[in-house]
Protein backbone atom coordinates (compact mmCIF):
# COMPACT_ATOMS: atom_id res chain seq x y z
CA UNK A 1 0.00 0.00 0.00
CA UNK A 2 1.54 3.34 -0.72
CA UNK A 3 -0.09 6.75 0.66
CA UNK A 4 1.67 10.14 -0.17
CA UNK A 5 2.13 12.50 2.75
CA UNK A 6 1.80 15.83 0.61
CA UNK A 7 -1.79 16.04 1.56
CA UNK A 8 -2.12 20.02 0.75
CA UNK A 9 -0.05 19.57 -2.29
CA UNK A 10 -0.50 19.37 -5.46
CA UNK A 11 0.74 18.30 -9.11
CA UNK A 12 2.89 21.71 -10.45
CA UNK A 13 2.37 21.66 -13.42
CA UNK A 14 -1.64 21.29 -12.72
CA UNK A 15 -0.63 24.42 -10.20
CA UNK A 16 0.81 26.34 -13.19
CA UNK A 17 -1.58 25.69 -15.75
CA UNK A 18 -4.81 25.92 -13.18
CA UNK A 19 -7.09 29.18 -14.70
CA UNK A 20 -7.97 31.63 -12.25
CA UNK A 21 -11.45 33.69 -12.33
CA UNK A 22 -10.75 37.59 -11.73
CA UNK A 23 -13.93 39.58 -11.07
CA UNK A 24 -13.71 41.90 -13.99
CA UNK A 25 -15.23 45.38 -13.54
CA UNK A 26 -18.24 45.37 -15.54
CA UNK A 27 -18.32 48.16 -18.53
CA UNK A 28 -20.63 50.93 -18.56
CA UNK A 29 -23.20 51.18 -21.54
CA UNK A 30 -22.55 54.06 -23.96
CA UNK A 31 -25.66 55.33 -23.32
CA UNK A 32 -24.71 56.01 -19.50
CA UNK A 33 -21.00 57.32 -20.21
CA UNK A 34 -22.61 60.84 -20.79
CA UNK A 35 -23.96 61.15 -17.37
CA UNK A 36 -21.67 58.76 -15.07
CA UNK A 37 -18.70 60.66 -16.87
CA UNK A 38 -19.95 64.21 -17.13
CA UNK A 39 -18.21 64.26 -21.25
CA UNK A 40 -19.91 67.38 -22.22
CA UNK A 41 -18.14 69.10 -18.63
CA UNK A 42 -15.11 67.67 -19.90
CA UNK A 43 -15.36 68.52 -23.49
CA UNK A 44 -16.24 72.08 -22.59
CA UNK A 45 -12.69 72.03 -19.77
CA UNK A 46 -10.72 71.37 -22.38
CA UNK A 47 -12.09 73.25 -25.05
CA UNK A 48 -11.86 76.28 -22.79
CA UNK A 49 -8.69 76.07 -21.71
CA UNK A 50 -7.27 75.07 -25.36
CA UNK A 51 -5.30 71.97 -24.42
CA UNK A 52 -4.03 69.86 -26.91
CA UNK A 53 -2.31 67.15 -24.99
CA UNK A 54 -5.04 65.60 -22.31
CA UNK A 55 -4.11 63.24 -19.72
CA UNK A 56 -7.28 61.14 -18.64
CA UNK A 57 -6.47 59.33 -14.79
CA UNK A 58 -8.67 56.57 -13.63
CA UNK A 59 -8.59 54.16 -10.66
CA UNK A 60 -8.46 50.24 -11.38
CA UNK A 61 -11.82 49.63 -11.59
CA UNK A 62 -12.18 52.32 -14.05
CA UNK A 63 -10.13 51.55 -16.87
CA UNK A 64 -12.28 49.50 -18.30
CA UNK A 65 -14.60 52.33 -19.56
CA UNK A 66 -11.49 54.45 -20.47
CA UNK A 67 -11.24 53.77 -24.30
CA UNK A 68 -14.72 54.39 -24.73
CA UNK A 69 -14.27 58.12 -23.04
CA UNK A 70 -10.87 58.82 -24.44
CA UNK A 71 -12.43 58.08 -27.77
CA UNK A 72 -15.53 60.58 -27.20
CA UNK A 73 -13.19 63.06 -25.81
CA UNK A 74 -10.62 62.96 -29.22
CA UNK A 75 -13.32 63.12 -31.61
CA UNK A 76 -14.96 66.39 -29.74
CA UNK A 77 -11.97 68.29 -29.01
CA UNK A 78 -9.36 67.41 -31.41
CA UNK A 79 -6.91 67.09 -28.40
CA UNK A 80 -4.59 64.35 -28.03
CA UNK A 81 -5.65 61.82 -25.25
CA UNK A 82 -3.23 59.89 -23.00
CA UNK A 83 -4.51 57.29 -20.32
CA UNK A 84 -2.59 57.10 -16.99
CA UNK A 85 -3.27 53.18 -15.95
CA UNK A 86 -1.00 52.53 -13.16
CA UNK A 87 -0.56 55.52 -11.03
CA UNK A 88 2.56 56.36 -9.48
CA UNK A 89 0.84 56.31 -5.94
CA UNK A 90 -2.01 56.25 -4.62
CA UNK A 91 -5.13 56.70 -7.38
CA UNK A 92 -6.53 59.30 -4.69
CA UNK A 93 -4.35 61.07 -5.94
CA UNK A 94 -3.78 63.47 -9.04
CA UNK A 95 -0.44 61.91 -10.48
CA UNK A 96 1.51 65.08 -12.14
CA UNK A 97 4.32 63.05 -12.57
CA UNK A 98 2.60 60.32 -15.17
CA UNK A 99 1.18 63.51 -16.73
CA UNK A 100 4.37 65.48 -17.44
CA UNK A 101 5.93 61.91 -18.57
CA UNK A 102 3.47 62.94 -21.70
CA UNK A 103 3.90 66.82 -21.99
CA UNK A 104 0.04 66.90 -20.91
CA UNK A 105 -1.24 69.86 -20.65
CA UNK A 106 -3.75 69.42 -17.94
CA UNK A 107 -5.20 66.17 -16.01
CA UNK A 108 -8.45 64.42 -15.97
CA UNK A 109 -9.31 62.58 -13.29
CA UNK A 110 -11.98 60.55 -12.74
CA UNK A 111 -13.04 58.74 -9.60
CA UNK A 112 -12.96 59.21 -5.71
CA UNK A 113 -10.06 62.09 -4.77
CA UNK A 114 -8.56 63.33 -1.64
CA UNK A 115 -8.49 66.61 -2.52
CA UNK A 116 -5.23 67.34 -2.38
CA UNK A 117 -3.93 70.71 -3.67
CA UNK A 118 -1.59 70.23 -6.89
CA UNK A 119 0.73 72.45 -8.22
CA UNK A 120 1.63 72.06 -12.11
CA UNK A 121 -0.98 70.95 -13.92
CA UNK A 122 -4.60 72.51 -14.59
CA UNK A 123 -7.15 69.33 -13.19
CA UNK A 124 -10.82 68.79 -13.71
CA UNK A 125 -12.03 66.09 -11.25
CA UNK A 126 -15.01 64.20 -12.42
CA UNK A 127 -15.64 61.90 -9.20
CA UNK A 128 -18.57 60.02 -11.00
CA UNK A 129 -22.28 59.70 -9.45
CA UNK A 130 -23.41 56.50 -7.32
CA UNK A 131 -27.11 56.52 -6.25
CA UNK A 132 -28.60 57.66 -3.08
CA UNK A 133 -32.45 57.20 -1.71
CA UNK A 134 -32.39 60.48 -0.56
CA UNK A 135 -35.82 59.90 1.09
CA UNK A 136 -34.61 56.64 2.95
CA UNK A 137 -31.18 58.80 4.04
CA UNK A 138 -33.21 61.59 5.62
CA UNK A 139 -35.43 59.45 7.59
CA UNK A 140 -32.17 57.15 8.54
CA UNK A 141 -30.47 60.59 10.17
CA UNK A 142 -33.99 61.75 11.74
CA UNK A 143 -33.70 58.65 13.72
CA UNK A 144 -30.74 58.88 14.63
CA UNK A 145 -30.67 62.48 15.55
CA UNK A 146 -34.05 62.91 17.11
CA UNK A 147 -32.81 66.68 18.57
CA UNK A 148 -33.77 68.98 16.04
CA UNK A 149 -31.86 71.50 17.90
CA UNK A 150 -28.41 69.86 17.69
CA UNK A 151 -25.68 71.29 15.89
CA UNK A 152 -24.72 69.47 12.90
CA UNK A 153 -22.08 69.04 10.13
CA UNK A 154 -23.05 67.21 6.86
CA UNK A 155 -20.26 65.55 5.01
CA UNK A 156 -19.99 63.05 2.53
CA UNK A 157 -17.66 60.96 -0.10
CA UNK A 158 -17.26 62.79 -3.33
CA UNK A 159 -18.69 60.21 -5.47
CA UNK A 160 -22.18 61.46 -3.84
CA UNK A 161 -21.57 65.27 -4.21
CA UNK A 162 -24.29 65.44 -6.66
CA UNK A 163 -27.24 64.94 -4.55
CA UNK A 164 -26.32 66.92 -1.64
CA UNK A 165 -28.20 70.23 -2.77
CA UNK A 166 -31.43 68.13 -2.72
CA UNK A 167 -30.19 66.17 0.51
CA UNK A 168 -29.52 70.16 2.27
CA UNK A 169 -33.17 71.39 0.88
CA UNK A 170 -34.59 67.88 2.83
CA UNK A 171 -33.05 68.29 6.00
CA UNK A 172 -33.10 71.82 6.46
CA UNK A 173 -36.57 71.89 7.53
CA UNK A 174 -35.82 69.18 9.78
CA UNK A 175 -32.38 70.72 11.33
CA UNK A 176 -32.39 74.25 12.11
CA UNK A 177 -28.49 74.53 13.12
CA UNK A 178 -27.04 72.27 9.96
CA UNK A 179 -24.76 73.18 7.90
CA UNK A 180 -23.20 71.13 4.87
CA UNK A 181 -19.44 71.14 4.18
CA UNK A 182 -17.98 72.20 0.75
CA UNK A 183 -15.39 71.14 -1.64
CA UNK A 184 -12.45 73.42 -1.75
CA UNK A 185 -9.67 72.95 -3.92
CA UNK A 186 -7.09 74.21 -6.25
CA UNK A 187 -6.66 73.08 -9.25
CA UNK A 188 -5.84 75.91 -11.72
CA UNK A 189 -2.97 78.57 -12.21
CA UNK A 190 -5.18 81.74 -10.85
CA UNK A 191 -5.42 79.57 -7.71
CA UNK A 192 -2.11 78.74 -7.67
CA UNK A 193 -0.28 81.67 -8.18
CA UNK A 194 -2.34 83.17 -5.04
CA UNK A 195 -1.69 80.87 -2.88
CA UNK A 196 1.29 81.21 -0.33
CA UNK A 197 2.19 77.83 1.36
CA UNK A 198 0.61 75.58 3.94
CA UNK A 199 -3.33 75.15 4.05
CA UNK A 200 -5.94 77.70 4.27
CA UNK A 201 -6.27 79.44 7.36
CA UNK A 202 -9.29 79.34 8.98
CA UNK A 203 -11.28 82.59 7.95
CA UNK A 204 -13.06 84.51 10.35
CA UNK A 205 -15.76 87.15 8.05
CA UNK A 206 -18.89 88.55 10.04
CA UNK A 207 -18.34 86.82 12.86
CA UNK A 208 -19.13 83.11 10.87
CA UNK A 209 -15.49 81.25 11.38
CA UNK A 210 -14.67 79.16 8.36
CA UNK A 211 -13.13 75.57 8.95
CA UNK A 212 -11.27 73.65 6.33
CA UNK A 213 -10.22 69.96 6.42
CA UNK A 214 -9.44 67.59 3.76
CA UNK A 215 -10.52 69.45 0.74
CA UNK A 216 -13.73 70.20 3.04
CA UNK A 217 -14.89 73.55 4.13
CA UNK A 218 -17.43 73.99 6.25
CA UNK A 219 -18.83 77.93 7.94
CA UNK A 220 -19.58 77.84 11.57
CA UNK A 221 -21.75 79.36 13.46
CA UNK A 222 -21.02 82.45 15.57
CA UNK A 223 -18.66 81.11 18.59
CA UNK A 224 -18.85 77.46 17.65
CA UNK A 225 -15.83 75.43 16.83
CA UNK A 226 -16.15 72.20 15.04
CA UNK A 227 -15.74 69.84 18.53
CA UNK A 228 -19.31 71.06 19.16
CA UNK A 229 -20.88 69.62 16.16
CA UNK A 230 -22.04 65.85 15.42
CA UNK A 231 -20.96 64.99 11.83
CA UNK A 232 -23.43 62.94 9.49
CA UNK A 233 -21.36 61.63 6.89
CA UNK A 234 -22.58 59.90 4.09
CA UNK A 235 -20.72 57.11 2.31
CA UNK A 236 -19.22 53.62 3.50
CA UNK A 237 -15.97 52.45 5.01
CA UNK A 238 -13.25 54.03 3.42
CA UNK A 239 -9.73 56.20 3.94
CA UNK A 240 -11.81 59.36 3.67
CA UNK A 241 -13.67 58.24 6.75
CA UNK A 242 -10.69 57.26 8.86
CA UNK A 243 -8.98 60.18 8.05
CA UNK A 244 -11.94 62.20 9.22
CA UNK A 245 -12.69 60.57 12.17
CA UNK A 246 -8.62 60.37 13.12
CA UNK A 247 -8.50 64.35 12.56
CA UNK A 248 -11.69 65.05 13.87
CA UNK A 249 -11.63 62.56 17.08
CA UNK A 250 -13.69 65.10 18.85
CA UNK A 251 -16.55 64.62 17.44
CA UNK A 252 -19.15 61.97 17.27
CA UNK A 253 -19.85 60.63 13.83
CA UNK A 254 -23.54 59.24 12.43
CA UNK A 255 -22.98 57.54 8.58
CA UNK A 256 -25.13 56.15 6.30
CA UNK A 257 -24.22 53.86 3.61
CA UNK A 258 -26.24 54.04 0.37
CA UNK A 259 -24.98 50.96 -0.53
CA UNK A 260 -26.38 49.09 2.12
CA UNK A 261 -29.08 51.11 3.67
CA UNK A 262 -27.59 51.75 6.82
CA UNK A 263 -27.27 54.43 9.26
CA UNK A 264 -24.99 54.18 12.68
CA UNK A 265 -23.39 55.40 14.93
CA UNK A 266 -19.42 54.80 14.37
CA UNK A 267 -18.13 53.03 17.65
CA UNK A 268 -14.77 53.06 16.36
CA UNK A 269 -12.06 53.27 19.22
CA UNK A 270 -10.82 56.32 18.88
CA UNK A 271 -8.84 56.16 22.09
CA UNK A 272 -7.17 52.68 21.20
CA UNK A 273 -5.99 53.96 17.95
CA UNK A 274 -4.58 56.75 19.06
CA UNK A 275 -2.58 54.90 21.51
CA UNK A 276 -1.66 52.46 18.99
CA UNK A 277 -0.47 55.36 17.28
CA UNK A 278 1.28 57.24 20.43
CA UNK A 279 3.33 53.69 20.63
CA UNK A 280 4.73 54.48 17.18
CA UNK A 281 5.71 57.82 18.44
CA UNK A 282 7.89 56.28 21.11
CA UNK A 283 9.83 53.97 18.60
CA UNK A 284 10.06 57.04 16.24
CA UNK A 285 12.01 58.79 19.40
CA UNK A 286 14.09 55.39 20.20
CA UNK A 287 15.34 55.32 16.54
CA UNK A 288 18.40 56.50 15.42
CA UNK A 289 18.36 56.19 11.47
CA UNK A 290 14.66 57.76 9.92
CA UNK A 291 13.90 56.97 6.33
CA UNK A 292 11.73 59.44 4.62
CA UNK A 293 10.00 58.07 2.42
CA UNK A 294 7.59 60.35 -0.57
CA UNK A 295 4.74 58.94 -0.61
CA UNK A 296 3.73 61.28 -3.23
CA UNK A 297 5.31 63.84 -6.05
CA UNK A 298 1.88 64.88 -6.60
CA UNK A 299 0.56 66.96 -3.49
CA UNK A 300 1.70 70.43 -3.03
CA UNK A 301 4.14 71.29 -0.79
CA UNK A 302 5.42 67.62 -0.47
CA UNK A 303 9.24 68.94 -1.03
CA UNK A 304 8.90 71.23 1.90
CA UNK A 305 7.28 68.10 4.11
CA UNK A 306 10.56 66.69 3.07
CA UNK A 307 12.53 69.34 4.06
CA UNK A 308 10.70 69.82 7.14
CA UNK A 309 10.92 66.61 8.50
CA UNK A 310 14.55 66.66 7.38
CA UNK A 311 15.35 69.97 9.92
CA UNK A 312 13.47 67.64 12.88
CA UNK A 313 15.55 64.64 12.44
CA UNK A 314 18.78 66.60 12.36
CA UNK A 315 17.61 68.79 15.10
CA UNK A 316 17.10 65.34 17.05
CA UNK A 317 20.36 64.57 16.65
CA UNK A 318 18.87 61.17 13.90
CA UNK A 319 20.53 59.95 10.75
CA UNK A 320 17.83 60.24 8.04
CA UNK A 321 17.76 59.32 4.23
CA UNK A 322 15.15 59.81 1.81
CA UNK A 323 13.34 57.26 -0.35
CA UNK A 324 11.63 57.25 -3.68
CA UNK A 325 9.97 53.93 -4.02
CA UNK A 326 6.61 54.88 -5.79
CA UNK A 327 3.90 52.55 -4.16
CA UNK A 328 5.50 50.56 -0.76
CA UNK A 329 4.74 47.04 0.36
CA UNK A 330 6.30 44.62 2.74
CA UNK A 331 9.31 43.72 0.34
CA UNK A 332 10.45 46.94 -0.50
CA UNK A 333 11.14 48.52 2.99
CA UNK A 334 12.42 45.23 4.36
CA UNK A 335 15.74 46.50 1.59
CA UNK A 336 16.66 48.89 3.94
CA UNK A 337 16.93 46.92 7.62
CA UNK A 338 19.90 49.58 8.72
CA UNK A 339 17.03 52.27 9.11
CA UNK A 340 15.03 52.29 12.30
CA UNK A 341 11.61 53.89 11.61
CA UNK A 342 9.69 55.34 8.27
CA UNK A 343 8.00 58.39 7.64
CA UNK A 344 5.89 58.72 4.96
CA UNK A 345 5.25 61.87 3.00
CA UNK A 346 1.93 61.65 1.58
CA UNK A 347 -1.72 62.64 1.35
CA UNK A 348 -3.86 62.85 4.37
CA UNK A 349 -5.61 59.87 3.13
CA UNK A 350 -2.89 57.35 2.51
CA UNK A 351 -0.61 58.42 5.47
CA UNK A 352 -2.38 56.39 8.33
CA UNK A 353 -0.51 53.16 7.49
CA UNK A 354 -0.92 50.07 9.35
CA UNK A 355 2.76 48.20 9.52
CA UNK A 356 1.93 45.93 11.95
CA UNK A 357 3.49 43.62 9.03
CA UNK A 358 6.14 45.53 7.74
CA UNK A 359 9.99 44.88 10.04
CA UNK A 360 10.13 48.98 11.01
CA UNK A 361 7.37 51.19 11.59
CA UNK A 362 5.53 53.28 9.31
CA UNK A 363 4.62 56.79 10.89
CA UNK A 364 2.93 60.10 9.93
CA UNK A 365 4.82 63.62 9.65
CA UNK A 366 2.75 64.88 12.85
CA UNK A 367 4.11 61.74 14.83
CA UNK A 368 7.53 62.23 14.09
CA UNK A 369 7.18 65.79 14.97
CA UNK A 370 6.08 65.20 18.20
CA UNK A 371 9.26 62.71 18.72
CA UNK A 372 11.39 65.63 17.47
CA UNK A 373 10.11 68.85 18.42
CA UNK A 374 10.00 69.41 21.87
CA UNK A 375 8.14 71.97 21.40
CA UNK A 376 5.01 70.01 20.85
CA UNK A 377 3.16 67.90 23.00
CA UNK A 378 1.05 65.02 23.07
CA UNK A 379 -3.19 65.88 23.62
CA UNK A 380 -5.04 63.83 22.04
CA UNK A 381 -5.51 65.72 18.74
CA UNK A 382 -4.44 64.40 15.77
CA UNK A 383 -2.97 66.09 12.00
CA UNK A 384 -3.01 63.88 9.02
CA UNK A 385 -2.63 66.90 6.35
CA UNK A 386 1.36 67.37 6.60
CA UNK A 387 0.93 70.81 5.28
CA UNK A 388 -0.80 72.07 8.23
CA UNK A 389 2.39 71.48 10.08
CA UNK A 390 4.41 73.66 7.45
CA UNK A 391 4.60 77.21 7.98
CA UNK A 392 1.84 79.17 7.52
CA UNK A 393 -0.29 76.23 8.72
CA UNK A 394 -2.99 75.60 11.09
CA UNK A 395 -0.38 73.55 13.23
CA UNK A 396 3.01 74.65 12.87
CA UNK A 397 4.90 74.93 15.71
CA UNK A 398 8.41 76.51 15.48
CA UNK A 399 11.38 74.27 17.09
CA UNK A 400 13.29 76.05 20.23
CA UNK A 401 16.29 77.72 19.43
CA UNK A 402 19.42 75.69 19.90
CA UNK A 403 20.67 75.12 23.50
CA UNK A 404 23.33 77.85 23.72
CA UNK A 405 25.21 75.74 26.63
CA UNK A 406 25.05 72.75 23.93
CA UNK A 407 23.27 70.02 26.73
CA UNK A 408 20.93 67.45 25.19
CA UNK A 409 17.82 66.54 26.50
CA UNK A 410 17.01 63.77 28.30
CA UNK A 411 14.38 61.29 28.80
CA UNK A 412 13.75 57.58 29.50
CA UNK A 413 11.95 55.78 26.93
CA UNK A 414 8.73 53.94 27.10
CA UNK A 415 9.56 50.55 25.63
CA UNK A 416 13.09 49.79 26.25
CA UNK A 417 13.24 51.65 30.08
CA UNK A 418 16.61 53.43 28.79
CA UNK A 419 18.00 56.95 28.78
CA UNK A 420 17.96 58.57 25.56
CA UNK A 421 19.05 62.09 24.25
CA UNK A 422 17.77 64.29 22.42
CA UNK A 423 19.40 67.29 20.13
CA UNK A 424 21.60 67.81 17.71
CA UNK A 425 25.43 66.61 17.93
CA UNK A 426 28.45 68.77 16.45
CA UNK A 427 29.84 65.98 14.64
CA UNK A 428 25.80 65.27 12.76
CA UNK A 429 26.11 65.14 8.65
CA UNK A 430 22.48 67.01 7.13
CA UNK A 431 22.43 66.04 3.55
CA UNK A 432 20.27 69.44 1.49
CA UNK A 433 18.87 69.41 -1.40
CA UNK A 434 16.28 71.53 -3.36
CA UNK A 435 15.03 68.44 -5.53
CA UNK A 436 14.13 65.44 -4.49
CA UNK A 437 15.09 63.77 -7.94
CA UNK A 438 18.87 64.55 -6.85
CA UNK A 439 20.66 61.23 -7.05
CA UNK A 440 22.71 61.91 -3.78
CA UNK A 441 20.17 62.43 -1.57
CA UNK A 442 18.58 59.17 -2.53
CA UNK A 443 20.17 55.66 -0.16
CA UNK A 444 22.41 54.26 -1.73
CA UNK A 445 24.59 51.08 -0.72
CA UNK A 446 27.62 53.74 -1.20
CA UNK A 447 26.49 56.05 1.08
CA UNK A 448 29.16 57.81 3.09
CA UNK A 449 26.98 57.81 6.14
CA UNK A 450 28.92 56.25 8.67
CA UNK A 451 25.67 54.46 10.44
CA UNK A 452 24.36 53.06 7.21
CA UNK A 453 27.99 51.49 6.12
CA UNK A 454 28.74 49.49 9.20
CA UNK A 455 25.69 47.97 8.70
CA UNK A 456 26.14 47.34 5.44
CA UNK A 457 29.86 45.74 5.77
CA UNK A 458 28.06 42.99 8.60
CA UNK A 459 25.80 41.80 5.99
CA UNK A 460 27.05 38.70 4.52
CA UNK A 461 25.45 39.68 0.93
CA UNK A 462 26.27 43.75 0.05
CA UNK A 463 25.53 43.37 -3.32
CA UNK A 464 26.23 41.90 -6.85
CA UNK A 465 29.86 41.91 -6.45
CA UNK A 466 32.10 40.04 -8.87
CA UNK A 467 34.93 39.15 -6.21
CA UNK A 468 37.09 37.94 -9.19
CA UNK A 469 39.67 35.24 -8.32
CA UNK A 470 37.77 34.37 -4.46
CA UNK A 471 35.17 32.32 -5.69
CA UNK A 472 35.81 28.77 -6.25
CA UNK A 473 34.27 27.01 -9.29
CA UNK A 474 31.70 24.01 -9.24
CA UNK A 475 30.14 21.49 -11.78
CA UNK A 476 27.05 22.70 -12.14
CA UNK A 477 23.95 20.37 -11.41
CA UNK A 478 20.17 19.48 -11.78
CA UNK A 479 17.93 21.35 -9.90
CA UNK A 480 14.77 20.39 -7.89
CA UNK A 481 11.78 20.21 -10.40
CA UNK A 482 8.06 21.28 -9.69
CA UNK A 483 7.06 23.72 -6.66
CA UNK A 484 7.88 24.41 -3.28
CA UNK A 485 4.75 22.53 -1.51
CA UNK A 486 6.10 19.74 -3.27
CA UNK A 487 8.95 19.35 -5.60
CA UNK A 488 9.66 15.92 -8.05
CA UNK A 489 12.11 13.96 -5.77
CA UNK A 490 10.43 14.81 -2.54
CA UNK A 491 6.82 13.10 -3.63
CA UNK A 492 9.19 10.39 -5.20
CA UNK A 493 11.19 9.69 -2.08
CA UNK A 494 8.05 10.21 0.42
CA UNK A 495 6.08 7.18 -0.75
CA UNK A 496 5.95 4.31 1.27
CA UNK A 497 5.53 0.42 0.33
Amino acid sequence: MSTSTAAFSSDWVGVIQRTVEVENSMKTADTELQDKYEICRCIEFIKSGKYQKVALQFPDHLLVDSVAIATELEKNTGAKLFVLGDTSYGSCCVDEIAAQHVNADCIIHFGRSCLSPTRRLPVLYVFGRQEVDIDHCSSVFNKLIEDTSTHLVVMYDVVYSHIISLLEAKLSHIYSNMVISKFKYENNSTEKDNYNGGTEPNLVTDDIQTFTISGRQVSLSPGKQIADYIILYIGGESLTLTNLMMSLNRCTFFTYDPQTRRGQQETLNINKALMRRYYLIEKAKDARVVGIVAGTLGVADYMNGISRVKQLVKKAGKKSYTFVMGKINIAKMANFMEVDVFVLISCPENSLIDSSEFYKPIVTPFEMEIACNQAREWTGDYVTDFRQLLPGGDNFIEMPSDDVSGNLETDVSLITGGIRRMGEEKDDIAVSSSAIVKRDDVLTVSTVHATSAEYLSSRSWQGLEQRLGETSVSQAIEGQKGIASGYANEKSSSKET
